[in-house]
């Protein structure tokens, strides 16, 4: 019992200190930090109806938490959530692990019994403590509810060698479920069907998780047709792929038709990027249109213009693509998309507030919304803040860690085999670290780079590695039984 308790010392001092941190940073900001889309989220969750750009599943979670009429329960539950996403990164490393050490085609690794829970534990680090994770977690928004389901999704998938078709329905599910808190997660189930016939979980497990995926995703459109009479999971789907063109856009090339015209973009300030200037400022084309982005006209004529954008442009588009990729790498925050915007994820030193979020927070918790500045705590989070962030830098580590680590492997027993570090890779590290590069490439195509997009990132990328690491398991070979060793071998005459 001791042994085992000491196995998992490391992990117990990482959450420790993730929890103290985090009851700092309730105390210090009782109220969570505001964005642009809080009040969208927060008017669905008050009227229970789906968002109309945005799919609801965090609006479902606040509107769980309603009751409590507390915007500091919110916060804390957030917290709470961001907390099991460390413990279930833990637990995923530390069992492939614990398999590794336990196998007896490991010999050498037998002995270090702590080894599982120490590398587990340090890859939980880069979940748990840095800055911009707590911060995130602290806002009215959907990225650490998202991140929670789509790794217990992933999870779920990779708990047995062969899932079982009831793990592959928890699978879909969960995958649903982050689906509908961000789109992003839309495209991530044909990562976990492909993972799941990598580890040849069957046909009937695969059918399970896309069908277990498809109901929710089905009925939640059906109840959006019920409210806004469009099948659909949002009503302005395409003007978001119509911000990410905006970037290399050049009418002159494209040649829209007249009418398509108005959707050519323009920026009178360069220090905000082409997207969001095309989005959200008095440039952008949907101010002329009517129902801004949320009318007919103005997603239809936008995604048209995207797409001919693409077309006419598409070594532009692949350059924008892999230029905002990168950007989740560089060691360094930057000033991007706006001069504001990224500071809008860190702790404020003040207090801020508006009158639209003061009529949505009514709503909800008539005392509780507006941003407060506890001292002496908030001093605490702040000088935190100034000293433990992750750069970009250690997220590139970490995949290119996760991609590589399986290649000593290749030799075994004294020989050489090209393919195992292959299987290996394949049948563990793939589904995570496939998940990871998806969350970065998926929106630097369809939307802009942010780095609030990078952070749900990290807990795959440090699952990945960890799986990589340790050693593949080979299926032992059954002894003969011992009576037949023994016996001896009769001649047969011919």
């Amino acid at each position: 019992m001791r042994v085992r308790f000491l196995t998992h010392l490391p992990f117990a001092c990482v959450i420790a200190a993730a929890i103290w941190i985090r009851v700092i940073v309730v105390l210090g900001y009782p109220a969570p930090m505001w964005f642009g889309d809080s009040p969208e989220y927060l008017e669905s969750a008050v009227e229970l109806r789906p968002g109309p750009t945005r799919p609801s599943g965090y609006s479902f979670l606040l509107w769980l938490i309603k009751p409590f009429h507390s915007f500091t329960v919110m916060v804390s539950v957030q917290h709470a959530i961001g907390v099991l996403t460390g413990v279930l990164v833990y637990v995923l490393v530390w069992r492939a692990g614990r398999a590794a050490t336990a196998s007896g085609e490991t010999g050498r690794w037998a002995w270090r019994a702590w080894l599982p829970g120490a590398l587990a534990a340090l890859l939980t680090v880069p979940v748990l403590l840095p800055v911009h994770q707590i911060a995130l977690e602290h806002m009215l928004m959907s990225d650490s509810l998202f991140t929670f389901l789509l790794l217990a999704a992933v999870a779920a998938a990779l708990w047995r060698r062969r899932a079982t078709w009831w793990l592959a329905v928890l699978a879909g599910v969960l995958a649903a479920a982050a689906a509908l808190t961000r789109s992003t997660g839309l495209p991530l189930i044909a990562v976990i069907l492909v993972a799941l016939l990598v580890r040849r979980a069957g046909w009937r497990a695969c059918a399970a998780a896309a069908v277990a995926f498809t109901l929710p995703m089905v009925g939640y459109m059906f109840w959006f047709k019920a409210e806004y009479g469009q099948f659909a999971m949002a009503k302005a789907g395409s003007i978001w792929l119509y911000g990410r063109t905006a970037t290399f856009a050049d009418c002159r090339v494209i040649e829209p038709r007249p009418e398509l015209r108005v959707m050519c973009p323009e920026r009178s300030d360069p220090r905000i990027s082409r997207p969001f200037a095309a989005m959200w400022t008095p440039d952008s084309p949907f101010r002329d249109l009517p129902g801004w982005i949320y009318g007919d006209q103005a997603n239809e004529l936008a995604g048209e213009f995207a797409l001919d954008a693409i077309k006419a442009q598409p070594v532009d588009y692949t350059k924008v693509v892999v230029r905002d990729t990168l950007r989740a790498f560089e060691w360094n925050r930057g000033p991007y998309p706006t001069p504001w915007t990224w500071l809008q994820y860190e702790f404020p030193e003040g207090e801020a507030w508006s009158d639209k979020q003061a009529l949505a927070a009514e709503k909800y918790d008539a005392d509780g919304g507006e941003t407060r500045v506890v001292r002496p705590w908030a001093g605490q989070v702040l000088a935190y803040q100034d000293h433990v962030a992750m750069p970009g830098t250690v997220l590139g580590v970490l995949l290119l860690g996760g991609l590589a680590a399986a290649l000593p492997y290749a030799r075994s027993r004294g020989r050489w085999e090209p393919l195992r570090p292959v299987r290996h890779w394949g049948t563990g590290a793939m589904l995570p670290w496939g998940t990871s590069l998806a969350l970065l490439v998926i929106p630097a195509a369809t939307a802009d780079f942010d780095y609030r997009y990078v952070l749900p990132a990290v807990p795959f990328a440090c699952v990945a590695l960890g799986l990589a690491l340790f050693p593949p398991s080979r299926p032992r070979k059954e002894a003969a039984p011992e009576d037949d060793r023994k016996a001896p071998r009769k001649k047969v005459s011919a």
